[in-house]
């Protein structure tokens, strides 16, 4: 079973706000050679990299509510020029929407297991994406969804 992760998404207002986000990381790996991929550096670097490496995705916390996820594709530690440690979360190019699942603030990352994690928003089936933000919450929080 996979392990994941969840963080909050400081900085940005919208799902599209990530999707810019990640898209310019993604460029600049394509530029610099690389394979498309996002990074975030985080302090603290997780234990349990095999488990998270075996499918787990970041999923992310927008305005209060998870909202999306990137699938894990590596993590490297290093250590900073002040000395200390810290990892980089090698993340997919995919900005993965799910159902709104409401999230309180925390600090960091959290580990996020499976039966906990927001099903992905296209297997509630075709078109659900394409509805308003604000409907599609109402449908889920309505249990029709």
């Amino acid at each position: 079973m996979a392990l994941n992760l969840i963080k909050l998404c400081v900085g940005c207002d919208s799902i599209e706000d990530l999707r810019e986000w990640v898209a310019e990381r993604s460029l600049r790996a394509i530029a610099a050679g690389q394979e498309p991929h996002s990074v975030h550096t985080t302090r603290m670097v997780p234990k349990r990299v095999e488990e998270l490496l075996d499918g787990g995705s970041l999923y992310w916390v927008i305005k209060g509510q998870v909202q999306a996820r990137q699938k894990i594709l590596d993590v490297q530690t290093f250590t900073d020029g002040e000395g200390i440690g810290r990892c980089h979360l090698m993340l997919g190019p995919e900005v993965i929407e799910t159902a709104v699942q409401p999230k309180r603030a925390f600090q960091g990352w959290r580990y996020y297991p499976d039966e906990d994690v927001p099903r992905d928003l296209d297997s509630f089936g075709a078109g659900i994406a394409e509805l308003p933000a604000d409907l599609r919450r109402e449908l889920l929080e309505l249990g029709l969804l």
